[in-house]
């Protein structure tokens, strides 16, 4: 089974400060469907924020929908989304010590963060805005009172768009690379036969983790760094960075996706066009 992983704000979306290619979502949508390639979208975005894109970028529904950070699982069937229930069983038992009322009492009393609304919060995350000036200050603080002792995983990313800093609290079971990890498992495949895209901050773990990863042409230079860091020290990675000039389209967003796909062989045909 080919699977075709991927983020979707700034990797298959053309939602960035890069010009994207016009055709290129309609070339994404009608190569995995000719390919019969299982597509799985890995996002921060809740349900109702996934549907939104989908309508308005006009990208294919998933197969699969890791949504809020790899923290819930759906599958998408017969144009009905249902929750993956085993997922959550999976998450309390790997991860026991997990209290995000905990993580929210604690962090409280720090300065230069607001609790995000309520939408973007559920069981397996508590998320905040960061005043980004004061990251370093924050995430000291957060060390302090959270780090170690609720099962948890922090992480921090910057929304490039409009400046904000954004601050997760996860199950450390419960990210977008054991997400990935659990719908490979679940559909008996290695990491070898699942693609991944990504862009920025919280792609680094799946990326990293040993699937056959990409990153896009328009790739926070951050991530490359960390990226390129992480491949020197494991050989044995394999990530892709996406350059354009492929099949007349520039590698930015939803191109860099294709380019990265042909690149392992998800798309296995003579390049149509």
């Amino acid at each position: 089974m080919k699977i075709l992983a991927t983020d979707l704000d700034r990797t298959l979306l053309p939602n960035g400060n890069w010009e994207g290619d016009s055709e290129a979502i309609s070339m994404f949508n009608d190569l995995t469907q000719k390919h019969d390639v299982l597509v799985v979208y890995v996002t921060g975005r809740n349900l109702a924020l996934t549907e939104s894109a989908i309508s308005k970028f006009g990208v294919r529904y998933p197969d699969i929908l890791c949504g809020d950070v790899g923290t819930s699982i759906r599958k998408y069937e017969n144009g009905e989304w249902t929750f993956d229930n085993g997922w959550i069983e999976h998450v309390k038992r790997e991860s026991p010590r997990w209290d995000a009322i905990a993580i929210k009492d604690a962090v409280a009393v720090i300065e230069g963060i607001r609790e995000q609304e309520s939408e973007h919060q559920n069981q397996f995350k508590q998320s905040y805005y960061v005043d980004h000036e004061r990251k370093n200050q924050v995430l000291k603080n957060v060390d302090e009172l959270v780090k170690g002792k609720f099962d948890e995983v922090i992480v921090y990313s910057f929304d490039s768009q409009d400046g904000k800093g954004l601050l997760d609290f996860l199950p450390a079971s419960a990210t977008k690379q054991t997400a990935l990890e659990y719908v490979a498992e679940e559909l008996g495949s290695t990491k070898k036969d699942v693609v991944f895209c990504g862009d920025s901050g919280n792609d680094i773990f799946p990326l990293t983790a040993g699937f056959c990863g990409v990153l896009v042409r328009n790739a926070d230079n951050q991530l490359v760094e960390n990226v390129i860091k992480a491949m020197d020290e494991n050989p044995n990675l394999k990530v892709y960075f996406a350059k354009g000039d492929f099949m007349g389209l520039k590698g930015y967003y939803t191109s860099g996706v294709i380019e990265g796909a042909y690149h392992y062989g998800v798309f296995d045909d003579a390049m149509d066009g």
